[in-house]
């Protein structure tokens, strides 16, 4: 592993627990930080778009910070996400993280304003002056209605010092290849979206930022430990076994499944913050959520 990567492995995209009454579940959330360790991802994130970051308070930003910090207690870094469509704000939060001992930083491609190429380099750039960490940059054009164009990603990486990764979630393998193809040294390239980690693997990617490890850590991690060391066969045979579960995450908007399916686990409520609902019990999209997982754990319908 290059010495500036944050990790290469699996880092789980965390939910965030939140009880009945709609607080945080402090429990829950440090009990699934030790599962995920236990399973054995190599990096945690917290605050990305799966754990509902929109609805999280100052306050209670920095509390989970605070407490992934302390849980993580070294074992694996914690990166948190602090980009917002605010560059003034990105930089605050950044800087807080960054004092509780954040390892790294996720910046996502500013959402509603649709910012110009070089508006998102001008608000990277910022970010990077005012944090001192390593920062892992996030395109997710399908949350954003940005793309980050394959040539801006890596004049960042190169230009910028701190920048040394990208989430990559566009869905474009085009793009991705051109990445993957022209990145310096030491430039870490993780897939964004769980179902294109196998194609990302295969052409030299790092690892993932994941949805499903939330339920299911250790299968995912074998299926990538399994793409990082070339047995691109058995990688292929995790893959297809896990597609199902993989593409039942997104079949209401994340991560309203993957909270249903870790409450159907005995790990938290179902809980989501509004604007989001939580599945009706009887729906049928539930019903096909967690028959999707059926095979490896067990969860009532």
């Amino acid at each position: 592993m290059a010495d500036d990567m944050l990790f290469r492995g699996v880092a789980p995209a965390l939910v965030t627990p939140f009880t009945a009454q709609d607080e945080i579940d402090e429990e829950a959330f440090c009990d699934l930080i030790e599962t995920q360790i236990d399973g054995g991802v190599s990096g945690l994130v917290v605050l990305g778009t799966t754990g509902e970051n929109p609805t999280i308070t100052e306050a209670e930003r920095h509390r989970l910070v605070d407490l992934a910090v302390e849980t993580a207690d070294g074992r694996v870094p914690v990166i948190v996400g602090t980009g917002t469509n605010n560059t003034e704000e990105s930089v605050a939060f950044s800087t807080a993280a960054v004092d509780a001992g954040a390892d790294g930083l996720l910046v996502v491609g500013p959402y509603y304003n649709k910012p110009s190429q070089a508006g998102f380099v001008a608000h990277v750039e910022t970010i990077a002056d005012a944090a001192d960490a390593p920062i892992i940059l996030y395109n997710v054009p399908g949350r954003t209605s940005f793309n980050v164009a394959a040539e801006t990603t890596l004049q960042l990486a190169e230009e910028v010092p701190q920048v040394v990764g990208v989430k990559e979630a566009s869905g474009d393998l085009e793009q991705i290849g051109d990445i993957l193809h022209h990145r310096p040294d030491g430039f870490a390239v993780y897939s964004g979206d769980d179902e294109i980690t196998l194609p990302l693997l295969a052409m030299g990617g790092d690892g993932a930022v994941s949805v499903i490890s939330n339920a299911l850590p250790e299968r995912f991690n074998q299926l990538v430990d399994a793409g990082l060391e070339g047995d691109l066969a058995t990688a292929r045979e995790l893959h297809f076994d896990l597609l199902s579960a993989m593409r039942a995450c997104f079949l209401e908007t994340n991560p309203i499944p993957i909270k249903d399916v870790c409450a159907a686990l005995g790990w938290m409520e179902p809980h989501v913050r509004l604007p989001l609902v939580p599945m009706d019990e009887r729906a049928p999209v539930r019903q096909r959520v967690l028959a999707a997982f059926e095979e490896f754990i067990d969860v009532a319908a």
